[in-house]
């Protein structure tokens, strides 16, 4: 949705009862005080999986050691980013990242055949479309900065799910999950892409924004 000069949020809304991974804890908002109830103010609770919704993976996620999510750095998921459509329905794959000649640092966010029908049910559905570990020692050969992707794992549900994400942290490269691009042309833009600053966490949901290259001060002279 819109969130003003230019910028649109692509992130997923958080609301109880949404689509999460299998195992893991549901999404739940609750109110603990209200002034209905005569307290003195409005409280919520919020409990959930840090991988559910729109979040950063660090690279402690898939490792024994490594860094967490408070360490990302800003030039990670802040600056110029291109949204790449990707035309096959199971898969990223070399093949078709070729034609699009990315290069060193960049940022690229993939726009997934589904995924704006995927997050509007309450089911988690399987069938998604990831980035093959083949694509993904693609864009680590390329030393892009940031992947992101419009539904809930980089990975496959059936198939790459550990070796995806461990070609894409183990070189470097952050993640962010959970996208929704379904009102996002592919093209040019500025990104902003935080996750919560969370001590030692190994993910952290995130707000991400997206507004079209050359209308803001967050230009990068290397891409």
């Amino acid at each position: 949705m819109p969130v003003g000069r230019g910028w649109i949020d692509i992130s997923v809304p958080l609301r109880t009862g949404m689509v999460h991974w299998p195992d893991d804890p549901p999404v739940r908002i609750e109110r603990f005080r209200s002034f209905e109830n005569g307290d003195g103010c409005n409280v919520s609770a919020l409990s959930m999986s840090a991988h559910t919704g729109t979040h950063v993976d660090a690279p402690f996620h898939f490792a024994a050691v490594g860094e967490g999510v408070d360490a990302l750095p800003f030039s990670a998921t802040i600056g110029p980013a291109r949204v790449i459509a990707i035309r096959g329905r199971e898969a990223v794959r070399p093949e078709e990242l070729r034609a699009h000649r990315i290069r060193r640092g960049e940022r690229v966010l993939f726009k997934t055949p589904g995924s704006a029908r995927r997050w509007k049910s309450g089911a988690f559905e399987d069938d998604f479309v990831y980035i093959s570990k083949e694509a993904a020692l693609f864009l680590a050969e390329r030393q892009v900065r940031c992947v992101g992707i419009d539904y809930l794992s980089v990975g496959g549900f059936r198939k790459d799910l550990t070796e995806t994400h461990k070609i894409l942290l183990g070189a470097g490269i952050w993640v962010i999950e959970g996208l929704d691009l379904s009102r996002v042309k592919p093209g040019r833009y500025e990104l902003i892409g935080l996750p919560l600053r969370s001590a030692g966490a190994v993910g952290a949901p995130a707000r991400a924004v997206l507004r079209p290259a050359g209308r803001g001060p967050y230009q990068d002279s290397r891409l």
